[in-house]
């Protein structure tokens, strides 16, 4: 039998599923090779006593920091709002820093990159953590590289992740590396998942998160734009309605909010046409029209350019509202049936 020990650090107010999501992944392994091969999942609590989760459920954890611990194969830093209260907890700290360099893996889901970060275990490494953390991330660690679009990123034998759910993806990347990827794919099945998510974390999140102050010129140009997305609006139009030159209005841009013109333009598009995709039957044609584009294999474009999927698909996923597509021909043949 082949035997792999995962230790998971609690930490009061973790993120439960953080934790049930990869055991559980992890645990369909002994159950899919008939005991063959297995992991063996380790709690380890960053105190005495039970810990409460972020969601109120309290598990007692087998060990704690202050305990004798085997040697670990895989070590798992679970995210929650409770990461940020031992980040300088030099006790857990010292325990990270020490984990790092006797086990094979290092790995943190969600905002648990941030205990990583202050013990020192980002610098110089490629990192991904949930999107509404990236530039927090950033700010505090600013030798780590964030790659805020990416579900799970794998450096060397560091592993980081986007949130909550992206540790199940990470579960099966670490399966797929220890029993192949018939022995993942069967796990994803099994679980009801990809085993590869198409598309990163931009699909979840808002686009347009920078926007300059209420007051200046560069406000203007991006309130003007958002509120007439849907005309065809081009550098050079932008231009002639400020009168601006085409190349210092995109100089000021730039400048006061941190993204070219032509970035915060596609994203506005981008954004309009989420909101259209996810609560009304319009075409992909007409979104595309009511988003300042020619077609819809330009709006098809622009999606699979940032966001890694097409507009079907994200519709497909997010839709939230309203008639879906063929439903009002539909209910037309259901009456003339009656």
């Amino acid at each position: 039998m082949r035997k792999i020990t995962v230790a998971v650090l609690l930490f009061p107010r973790f993120q439960l599923l953080d934790l049930a999501g990869p055991s559980d992944a992890f645990g369909e392994v002994k159950v899919l090779s008939k005991g063959e091969c297995i992991y063996e999942i380790h709690t380890v609590g960053t105190t005495r006593g039970p810990i409460k989760s972020s969601s109120g459920i309290t598990i007692s954890p087998e060990r704690t920091i202050f305990d004798p611990c085997p040697r670990f194969d895989t070590v798992l830093v679970p995210g929650g709002l409770g990461v940020f209260d031992v980040l300088e907890d030099s006790t857990v700290l010292d325990w990270l820093a020490a984990q790092s360099r006797a086990c094979r893996r290092l790995g943190a889901v969600c905002n648990g990159g941030f205990a990583l970060g202050a013990a020192g275990l980002l610098d110089g490494r490629t990192v991904s953590t949930h999107w509404m953390d990236a530039s927090r991330m950033a700010s505090m660690f600013p030798s780590a590289v964030i790659e805020p679009d990416r579900i799970y990123v794998k450096d060397g034998s560091l592993y980081t992740t986007a949130g909550v759910t992206a540790g199940i993806d990470l579960s099966l990347l670490l399966i797929e590396e220890d029993f192949g990827k018939r022995m993942a794919l069967d796990v994803a099945k099994y679980l009801i998942v990809y085993l590869r998510r198409a598309g990163g974390q931009s699909q979840f999140s808002p686009l347009l998160d920078m926007q300059a102050d209420g007051d200046s010129q560069v406000a203007g140009i991006q309130q003007y734009i958002l509120g007439k997305i849907h005309l065809h609006h081009t550098v050079e139009s932008l231009a002639r309605h400020f009168n601006m030159s085409p190349r210092n209005l995109s100089r000021v841009f730039s400048k006061k909010s941190g993204v070219t013109l032509i970035s915060f333009l596609n994203d506005a598009r981008i954004d309009a046409a989420r909101r259209l995709l996810e609560g009304t039957d319009l075409s992909i044609k007409e979104v595309a029209g009511r988003c300042g584009l020619d077609s819809g294999e330009s709006l098809r474009r622009l999606f699979t350019c940032r966001l890694a999927i097409g507009p079907r698909e994200y519709r497909q996923r997010f839709r939230t509202g309203g008639a879906g597509p063929g439903t009002h021909a539909a209910i037309a043949n259901a009456s003339t049936a009656e």
